[in-house]
Parts: structure tokens; sequence; C-alpha cells
């Protein structure tokens, strides 16, 4: 639909960290990536297993875009080029450094955060929340540039977006300080081997501890998990169709209500209110 309602939250999973998020009636693009491969080049790196499940041409106007840090697979070049032509008006935010490959690329009007600081659009309050990773385009630039997560809150409805984070312990404090949530988009992919991915990647077992730590924030109210970060790219050793079923069986075990996780599908669309 080109808008939902403004007191609706709407969740399409184009694939890996990429959503299409409608709330308080704006069209929200976050990590978009839809080219071919997630790589500085296009005949090298790692190519998608899925197509990215929503056309370009047919998404409706954008708004607003929200990036998590600079790697490859969140920060794509071609498409940031593609939205910037297409929206030129929309409003870009990015946490602290990454807006210089934005503006090169023809985004216009560009927020930098640091975590904790807010910027709004709209009735919608956008927070740049803590997340543990890494950043760097090569080899020679690492972490010159901030990672982080968003939080996103209208009258109606919060959403809280981890970006691309291992568990670290701020999660409750997210919650308490932007939440209660009504959902969380969480990473479980990309996470062997343990040794080399434990520090920057959620596997299952840590994405239900960070559930925990949000939970603990979220002061008894329900909260909605929609995993991310699996099933569009393959960067690490774990077989694709591994981390949802892992993340099931946790999530089954702990005896937490089974319509409160979300493995979509790519291209699906869930709404909440």
């Amino acid at each position: 639909m080109p808008r939902a309602a403004p007191d609706q939250l709407t969740m399409t999973w184009v694939g890996h960290t990429t959503f299409l998020i409608q709330i308080a009636g704006l069209n929200i693009l976050i990590d978009p990536i839809w080219s071919e491969r997630a790589s500085p080049v296009q005949f090298l790196g790692p190519r998608r297993w899925v197509p990215a499940a929503v056309e370009f041409d047919r998404l409706p106007p954008i708004d607003a875009v929200v990036l998590s840090h600079d790697h490859y697979d969140h920060l794509d070049a071609a498409t940031i080029s593609r939205i910037a032509r297409r929206y030129p008006a929309a409003v870009w935010y990015a946490p602290l450094g990454v807006g210089e490959i934005l503006r090169q690329r023809g985004a216009r009007e560009v927020t930098e955060r640091d975590w904790w600081q807010e910027s709004a659009i709209g009735a919608l309050r956008l927070t740049c929340v803590p997340a543990q990773h890494f950043s760097g385009r090569t080899l020679g630039k690492r972490n010159n540039t901030l990672w982080c997560g968003w939080t996103f809150r209208s009258p109606y409805q919060a959403l809280f977006f981890a970006g691309d984070t291992a568990l670290h312990p701020e999660f409750e404090a997210i919650a308490k300080h932007c939440g209660p949530f009504d959902a969380a988009i969480l990473p479980i992919g990309a996470y062997e081997p343990r040794w080399f991915m434990g520090p920057v990647h959620m596997n299952p077992e840590d994405c239900m501890k960070a559930v925990a730590q949000l939970s603990v924030g979220q002061g008894g109210k329900r909260l909605i998990v929609a995993a991310a970060h699996w099933g569009t790219f393959k960067l690490t050793d774990e077989p694709m169709d591994e981390p949802p079923a892992k993340m099931l069986e946790q999530w089954q075990a702990s005896g937490l209500e089974s319509k409160d996780l979300w493995i979509m599908r790519h291209g699906e669309t869930r709404t909440i209110g």
C-alpha cells in the first residue's frame, strides 16, 4: 500500500536487514540494499541467495532512510544513488561519520547521530542506540565511523531495530530509555565460526539473551521479535536455513508465545495496530 494508517505499524521484509517500515503515516527504509552482491564491485563478493523481495520500482514514496553502519551488506552505494534520484526529498539518518558517503551518492538532507541522540520527522521520534559491531568499507579505514541500532516511536507504537550487532549489555537500557516496544527487529544469522563472529554477530542463543534483557526493560509489555540478518547473503559458515530453525527451537524452549516470534518470508508484510 502507498501508506499505512498513522496508527498502524507495518513491516515488510525485503531481505537481510532491509525492511520497509510504515509507521506514523511515514514510509521508511532501513539498511536498503537492492544490488545483486554485497560488495564494492558486482563481479565479486557475496551474491544474493534470494532476490530483493520487493521490486525497487514498486516501492511506495519513501520519506526517510535509516542506516545502521557502513558495511556493504547494509550500506549499498548503488542503492543509495537509486533512492536519492527517485526520492530526492527523503530524509537520511545515519550514525556518526556515515553521512559523507550518503551525500557523495546524492542524499540531500542527512542527519548523523551519536548513541542516545534523538531526531524527529513528523510525529515520529528516532533515537540512535548502542550496538556492538565494527565499521569500515576498506581495510585501511576500520572503525572510523560509528555503528548503531535505532528506535522509532510514534504516538501509537514503538519499534526497536538492533542493527548489526553482537550480544551486548545495553539492551535493557534501550528498552527502559526508548521503550517499551511493540516489536524488535533482531539479527539471528551470520554467526559461525563463533571464535571469529561472536564479538560482532548474535546467534539465536545470544538473541534469546537479548530478548531477556529487553523484557526486563519492557515493564511486562508484550514484545514481538522479527528475525533479521539471515537467509539472503551467504556470509559465514552455518547453513543458510539453520538460523531460523535454531531461533524457533530456542523460542519454544523458553516458553514464550509462538505468535510473538516472526520468522518472516522474504517479501512478507505484517502489521501491528
